[in-house]
């Protein structure tokens, strides 16, 4: 029987009951160490990707639906029926992002206090409503509100998806769960293409644009129930893990050195947050992440529509290339964990869509195909997005820093999110030259302050190992977290044979990345 070996620890040790400190650690005193199987651990790996992984993958499939639906809107003559002008379509695509800036912090606070999966929920059914509303307006202004109702909503669901991660998966897992959620905007664009073209051929008493706001509205309130059924809080809560594989799901984690969650808001942890300069780092990769990302979101399919295609053409020209983003996250994904590498596949990821833009802005209008192809290279910038948040994530620890983090970052990337729809100028229809070079230079900088953060982290690792040296604690120890349990099972038996002071001690404290000597940085 092979048994997945956890490294040296002292349950006992550090661990003592504390409203302050990690939910897994009242786990961890009832059983203390835990011996399991690899067949136990992927057992337990199984029944976390189900229950936790699929509710993910259909909420933010829904998120996506909702957030195109003003872009198939487009295309059946929105802006004409509600007589638009200047950049008031513009400011359509900009008030989600404005409002989710504004209610970041509010949002971090909420997923540090309240069940996280419950709050998620409540707010799918609040989004679903905006978006089935919107068919009932009749002017731009009641557009805006409709619009500001759904980004509100929408505001906590990426950094709340970035915790549940962290909270039930190994850092070696993380990067392909991350990339399965976020699969969902390739899944989204896809079936919505095929929605809004069948329901574009459906001839009735109201627009086209308004069947597709109620239509799309209505799937997310109806499932609504089911979701909050399959979907748990945490660890200590979920109904389809025995008590023994709690403590399977805990002890996995240990080696992550970010422990699962506590309800307590911590404000040094804040203020770290705030004096860490990878905190400004990852948020201007997400800012220049998000201009791209946002303008051709809104103006993907008015692009191509520009091309000489028919408005239910255009959409259906949306199809191919979400088959293709899907490919491309997913191999990014398999990449990054094959290789533990972070920083090259996102540089190699960037690179793509930058070079589309660079194509699409140069190439002869009247080529059809060169167009098309550089469109669809453009739109390869879905699968830059998951490996930012993957590697963004599994550098910090705290559960008070990791959602303080997640909040500034997202605020960073609304902000880019409200100019990315502002830099596609009315008058420049249907080139938009503005938006595209604003997006080619948006792609380049992000590529150098890639090799930055990579280099820093770099930097950080070496400073950890003094820092574990200078207290008595291994110094050359590898991060088992990014190895596959196999490697770890085999690194951790060595270990135990050769250290001469245990390891993780610490895991489930609640410390931060600075306060925990054993945290090891991925890049």
């Amino acid at each position: 029987m092979e048994i997945a070996a956890a490294p040296r620890t002292n349950p006992e040790s550090h661990l003592h009951p504390s409203q302050a400190e990690d939910d897994a650690a009242a786990i961890i005193r009832e059983y203390g160490a835990i011996e399991y199987t690899i067949d136990e651990d992927k057992r337990v790996l199984r029944k976390i990707d189900i229950r936790v992984c699929i509710p993910m993958i259909i909420i933010y499939t829904l998120s996506h639906l909702d957030k195109n639906a003003l872009g198939y809107g487009a295309v059946f003559g929105l802006q004409k029926d509600y007589h638009m002008h200047g950049s008031q379509y513009s400011w359509l695509g900009s008030i989600i992002y404005l409002v989710q800036l504004v209610v970041q912090p509010l949002s971090a606070w909420a997923l540090v206090r309240l069940p996280i999966a419950k709050f998620v929920i409540a707010n799918v059914f609040i989004w679903g409503t905006g978006v089935a509303c919107m068919a009932a307006t009749t002017s731009w202004a009641g557009l805006m509100v409709t619009r500001a109702i759904v980004g509100a909503a929408e505001a906590p669901i990426s950094p709340a998806f970035i915790a549940v991660v962290q909270l039930w998966w190994r850092r070696r897992e993380q990067t392909n769960r991350n990339m399965f959620w976020l699969m969902s905007s390739p899944i989204a664009s896809f079936f919505g293409a095929i929605l809004a073209f069948g329901i574009g051929h459906v001839h009735h008493g109201i627009t086209p644009y308004q069947s597709i706001f109620i239509f799309l509205g209505a799937i997310s309130v109806v499932l609504t129930p089911l979701l909050w059924w399959m979907m748990p809080d945490d660890i200590k809560s979920a109904r389809f893990l025995t008590q023994h594989e709690k403590a399977i799901a805990v002890e996995r984690l240990r080696a992550n050195n970010t422990g699962t969650k506590t309800s307590v808001w911590k404000w040094h942890q804040v203020k770290e947050t705030f004096l860490d300069p990878k905190t400004y780092i990852w948020g201007l990769m997400l800012f220049c992440t998000a201009i791209p990302s946002s303008g051709f979101g809104v103006f993907g399919t008015l692009i191509t529509k520009g091309f000489g295609f028919s408005d239910l053409e255009s959409i259906l020209f949306q199809m191919p290339i979400a088959f293709v983003e899907g490919c491309l996250i997913l191999a990014g994904g398999w990449v990054t964990t094959r290789f533990k590498n972070r920083w090259i596949p996102l540089l190699v990821v960037t690179a793509i869509p930058m070079a589309g833009g660079i194509a699409l802005r140069y190439v002869d209008r009247g080529s059809l195909g060169g167009l098309l192809a550089s469109y669809y290279f453009v739109k390869l910038y879905s699968a830059i997005q998951p490996l930012l948040y993957s590697w963004g994530n599994s550098n910090a620890a705290g559960t008070t820093k990791q959602r303080t983090l997640g909040a500034i970052l997202f605020i960073f990337q609304c902000a880019g999110n409200v100019v990315g729809p502002q830099v596609y100028l009315d008058d420049e229809a249907p080139i938009y030259q503005t938006g595209v070079v604003t997006d080619v230079c948006c792609w380049g900088a992000l590529m150098f302050l890639t090799i930055i953060m990579a280099g820093y982290l770099k930097f950080l690792n070496k400073r950890q190992a003094k820092k574990r040296a200078a207290i008595g604690l291994e110094a050359d120890v590898q991060d088992t977290s990014i190895m596959t349990t196999q490697e770890a099972a085999a690194y951790n038996k060595n270990l135990e044979a050769t250290a001469t002071a245990p390891v993780n001690q610490r895991a489930y404290e609640d410390l931060t990345d600075f306060e925990n000597p054993e945290f090891h940085y991925v890049y």
